[in-house]
This record gives structure tokens, C-alpha cells and sequence, in this order.
């Protein structure tokens, strides 16, 4: 089989917010085609390092390397340029705006004509416009909403919500797709729909998948190596059934979940 291909590193990865150390001595490595997970308790500096990935913080130390290109001063929008998706622990929608053009507003990416073509209607302009429509479409079917694309986003239950966040996230064509308690809120049945639907995104774009959540039942059926922070630093890497065994994590993660 060839060898994966490396999308993501983090070295010595650390944040400092005035003298507290929020961050520190982060390494983390992702793969093509991977499900990993951040997990730890309250506080312990998940979405602080999905703020660093994404460079909504600037790293006191350290460096990111995505796709061979070290992430240096550059802006959340060009780090979304550069392959990065994400979705937020609080839903982020356009609830005024239908559900497929929730999923348009994040092919921008994709588009390159004019404002001549856009003012004049131009053969470019339409071309683009009707890929853009096929590519939402295929999204939103992925995630059963097609049939909602002219529904108000505000309109979805709560589980169609969250999986119209995830799916505008993929419409920006990501590497790597950081996903912020996506199940949170969600009920059984809405989870385990979120497993199947995301381990079926992995296979569909070959993507690697990194993701924050609380539910452990969630989090050890779908990934396939985890991480566990505590205080801000790294307490323990591996499969969901070594971390599951794990002592140090039992005592400080697991065995108050």
C-alpha cells in the first residue's frame, strides 16, 4: 500500500495569554484519510488549539505545517485557502439564508470571474454558478438535506443544523476538517447518523478529520487515534482502546466522565 500522505504537523506547538501558559509542547501529526481525536477535560486547551490551527491565535512558539507549507503570518482566510475547515461548538449559520446557500457562500474558493462576468451575466459567470449549484447539491445529499436546499436554515431541527455546518465546511474543499463537538445536543439516533455520515465523508473526499467531543461512546467509534490534553499539554496518544486502558487518563479525563 503506498504511504499516506502527511497533511498536518504541529511542532512544539504552545500559547501564552499574559503569564498563564495555555498551550505548551503541543506535537501532533494527521494523515490522509484519518479520524483523530482532542480530547481532556474542561479547559485543558481543545479549542484553543483549534484556534492556533487556524491561526484565530498566533502561536507564541512553535510552528504548523500544512500540506509541506509552514503557516506563518498568515490570516484565517488564507489558512481556509490553504485546505483548513472548521465548524464551531455554537452552531453558525445564515438562518435567514436557505440551506443551499448557506453551502454557496463558502465556494468562493472556487470562483474566479469577474466582476464584469458577474455584472453581464456573462457564459463564464452561468458556467460557474450551475457547478456551484451541482456541488451543493451533491453536498447536501450527502448529508440528506437536499430536499431542504430551499428551506430557511433556521428551519432545520437541531441534528440538520449541525450537519449543514459540516457541510458548508466541506464546500471550501478542506484537507483537514476540524470539527467543534459536532455531536453536542445531539440525541442517539442524531449521533449515530453523525458517525456513519462523517466516516462516509472520509471515504468520499479522502480527507483527514480532526475532532473535539465529549461523548466518549462517539469519540471511540469513530476515531482511529486519540489525544488526550490535560492542562494544557499532551497527557496521552493512542488507539481509543489504549487511551480507554489508560491510567493516567482514567484518572484525569475519563473517570469523572
Amino acid at each position: 500500500m503506498p504511504e499516506k500522505k502527511l497533511v498536518l504537523q504541529a511542532n512544539k506547538l504552545g500559547i501564552d495569554f499574559g503569564g498563564l501558559t495555555a498551550v505548551n509542547n503541543f506535537n501532533f501529526k494527521i494523515y490522509e484519510g484519518e479520524i483523530c481525536g482532542l480530547i481532556g477535560p474542561n479547559g485543558a486547551g481543545k479549542t484553543t488549539i483549534f484556534n492556533l490551527l487556524t491561526k484565530v491565535y498566533e502561536a507564541s512558539r512553535g510552528e504548523i505545517v500544512l500540506n509541506d507549507k509552514v503557516l506563518s503570518k498568515v490570516s484565517t482566510f488564507e489558512v481556509n485557502k490553504l485546505g483548513i475547515a472548521r465548524t464551531f461548538q455554537n452552531i453558525r449559520l445564515f438562518n435567514q439564508m436557505s440551506v443551499e446557500e448557506n453551502v454557496l457562500t463558502a465556494m468562493n474558493n472556487d470562483t474566479d470571474y469577474s466582476l464584469f462576468d458577474s455584472f453581464f451575466r456573462t457564459k463564464k459567470f452561468y458556467d460557474q454558478e450551475n457547478q456551484k449549484h451541482e456541488k451543493a447539491m451533491e453536498l447536501l445529499r450527502i448529508f440528506n438535506l437536499d430536499k431542504d436546499a430551499d428551506s430557511l436554515a433556521s428551519s432545520l431541527p437541531y441534528g440538520g443544523q449541525r450537519r449543514l455546518e459540516i457541510a458548508r465546511a466541506l464546500a471550501t474543499n478542506p484537507s483537514l476538517l476540524l470539527l467543534d463537538e459536532p455531536a453536542a445536543g445531539m440525541n442517539e439516533s442524531e449521533t449515530l447518523e453523525l458517525m456513519n455520515t462523517i466516516k462516509k465523508v472520509r471515504d468520499t473526499f479522502n480527507i483527514a478529520i480532526l475532532l473535539i467531543e465529549h461523548d466518549m461512546k462517539f469519540v471511540m467509534g469513530i476515531c482511529e487515534r486519540i489525544t488526550v490534553l490535560n492542562y494544557g499539554q499532551i497527557l496521552a496518544v493512542g488507539t481509543p482502546e489504549e487511551i480507554k486502558n489508560n491510567p493516567k487518563v482514567i484518572e484525569a479525563y475519563l473517570g469523572g466522565a
